[in-house]
């Protein structure tokens, strides 16, 4: 049942970057940054191989990543902000945020200050759920979306540029393309197994 729902996802990831191209981007990276589980560390390597193919563009690509997180992480901010962490451990539960999650950002947040936002969104994990504590303590608006996008445009360029790397190698290496005849392949697998994971991780935190 996982794998099917996984397998489901993985496909609209892919779909939905080769529908709409850099607007894909920015909407999948803008729900992954809202704090739903859904891994820019799959997103914007696709994005990259569809650079290596000449279909986009690299530069535009992270851009349009950055301009998603800061979308999806003003929704994040909002929830933090007037919602509270109360509402925040309430609701959590259905995107699979719970309090070590919240714990874990809010200790980042006391430790770094506002500058937390800019370099949590160079580190996995926390950068998805950094906005939370900054809505919480009412970060201001303007520095917020700055460190958001800046802390974002970087992170999304080298996992872009990783795509191309392996876009390139898929491209080039007649053995690879005897392996998989579709590049898609290797992304539905990688997020099969990489989704995985973090469900196991989730339940099996949960029980201890």
């Amino acid at each position: 049942m996982i794998a099917h729902i996984l397998e489901l996802v993985a496909g609209w990831i892919v779909g939905v970057i080769d529908a709409m191209g850099y607007a894909g981007v920015a909407l999948l990276m803008g729900i992954e940054s809202a704090c739903i589980p859904l891994p820019s560390e799959i997103i914007m390597p696709f994005a990259g191989y569809l650079v290596s193919t000449g279909t986009l563009n690299l530069m535009l690509v992270a851009t349009a990543g950055a301009i998603g997180c800061n979308i999806g992480s003003e929704v994040a901010y909002l929830v933090g902000r007037y919602g509270g962490r109360a509402a925040i451990l309430r609701w959590g539960r259905y995107v699979l945020l719970d309090a070590h999650d919240l714990d874990m950002a809010d200790r980042f947040f006391a430790r770094f200050g506002n500058a937390a936002v800019f370099i949590a969104r160079l580190l996995p994990v926390i950068r998805t759920f950094i906005a939370l504590p900054a809505g919480i303590v009412g970060m201001k608006k303007l520095p917020f979306h700055i460190y958001t996008f800046l802390g974002s445009w970087p992170w999304c360029f080298a996992l872009a540029y990783v795509g191309v790397m392996l876009g390139e190698q898929w491209n080039n290496d007649p053995t690879l393309r005897t392996w998989l005849h579709r590049f898609d392949a290797v992304i539905i697998l990688a997020i099969l197994g990489l989704g995985g994971l973090f469900l196991w991780h989730k339940m099996h935190k949960r029980k201890t």
